[in-house]
């Protein structure tokens, strides 16, 4: 401190007794330097002056110091900033290469990525009409606010119970009859020669691209209470024929073999498809020891496909709160009288629109039915983790 006490005019180094301080020094040093000018002034050896500028010149000391120190951290800092957007630039660059080297796989990809995102991410904003109360007159973002009325107005109605049970019961009964059939065919299959398996995979695979418009017409040719085929049967049975749309007691046993009929197949041709995967050699290796065919299915061919059944179960599952609208709509015909054990959340929107126009409540039923579906999907997905990692979605 003295050499840089020196440069102030009447200052006298010699009247300090501490020895020279510079910059670098810590800042308890300049600590220890003021206490030691204090003594001396209290001691007479300088002036009020002196002593001033002495304070004056270590309060410099120590702001060029810590003006140092803060420019030195913002090196730092800059050059972290610099290695983070080389990182990010370098991963960016790596990903570019993998994508020119791959684009034909991603281009054929391209259609599927946009129908994804421009008819579901898009219409995201919508779910702000479940909270309004919509004036068609002023758009959806002039409406006035009204918060969880329509959710209220839903909730206390006594269509809320009804159509979460019936979606409910219905699509795991689907599920669960639906998976588990598919899997016996799929296993048949197998054990078919090529020939028949393409005549099988042709039956049954056949309904599924039919419209549920035409299977709606079907079904209502077969069940006409006056001249359908089944009551033309009963009535050649001496039997009492059956007014099957004002009775809603059979209906969840014809919704199920309706929707066996069209769907199992497909879902028995992806089973067929993942059987086909498994190496020849475990059951050439299961015969020699002597293991039968039902044994060969119950200890290879099940738990090889186990983690496609687990896939497509928590897929299944994930839409269970999504009806199928034709199966639920155009089959039953939309028959008031069987609306105890036919009526779901999808076909429950779908009226309250075309009767009612009532926006804001469909809006709100088809936001419970989103929210209890993520649900759904994230617990399953929780309750396969817990016992098989690998067989977990994420």
């Amino acid at each position: 401190l003295r050499s840089s006490l020196m440069e102030v005019d009447g200052f006298s180094g010699t009247s300090l007794p501490f020895g020279s301080l510079s910059i670098q020094k810590s800042p308890s040093t300049l600590v220890s330097a003021a206490f030691l000018c204090k003594i001396q002034l209290k001691s007479g050896r300088i002036s009020k002056l002196q002593y001033i500028l002495a304070g004056a010149k270590m309060s410099s000391i120590q702001f060029v110091r810590g003006f140092r120190m803060m420019k030195s951290q913002r090196t730092k800092q800059h050059l972290q900033k610099e290695v983070s957007y080389l990182g990010i630039f370098t991963a960016l660059q790596k990903e570019w290469k993998h994508f020119w080297k791959a684009r034909s796989l991603f281009f054929i990809g391209l259609p599927a990525v946009l129908v994804v995102f421009v008819f579901y991410y898009l219409p995201m904003y919508g779910i702000v009409i479940a909270f309004k109360d919509i004036n068609y007159t002023k758009g959806i973002w002039g409406s006035d606010w009204v918060g969880l009325h329509n959710f209220k107005f839903f909730f206390n109605s006594q269509d809320a119970l009804r159509i979460t049970r019936n979606t409910l019961l219905l699509n795991g009964l689907f599920i669960v009859v639906g998976m588990s059939c598919a899997l016996v065919i799929g296993l048949l299959l197998a054990e078919l020669g090529r020939r028949w398996v393409k005549l099988f995979q042709t039956i049954l695979f056949f309904p599924y691209f039919l419209s549920w418009v035409v299977v709606g017409f079907v079904s209502y040719i077969l069940l006409n209470p006056s001249f359908g085929v089944i009551n033309k049967t009963l009535e050649q049975l001496h039997l009492a024929p059956i007014d099957w749309y004002s009775k809603p007691g059979y209906w969840p046993v014809i919704l199920l073999l309706t929707y066996l009929w069209k769907n199992v197949g497909y879902t028995a041709i992806i089973f067929f498809t993942g059987l086909l995967s498994i190496d020849n050699s475990y059951y050439e290796a299961a015969s020699i020891d002597g293991a039968s065919r039902l044994q060969q299915i119950r200890k290879i061919s099940i738990p090889l496909i186990l983690p496609l059944i687990t896939m497509l179960f928590m897929l299944n599952v994930g839409r269970i709160f999504y009806s199928d609208f034709g199966l639920f709509y155009f089959v039953p015909r939309d028959a008031g009288m069987l609306y105890a054990t036919t009526d779901v959340v999808d076909t429950y929107v779908f009226r309250s629109l075309r009767v009612v126009g009532d926006l804001g409540m469909a809006s709100a039923a088809s936001l419970y039915q989103a929210i209890v579906g993520l649900i759904l999907v994230v617990a399953t997905n929780l309750f396969v983790r817990k016992f098989n990692r690998d067989n977990a979605l994420f």
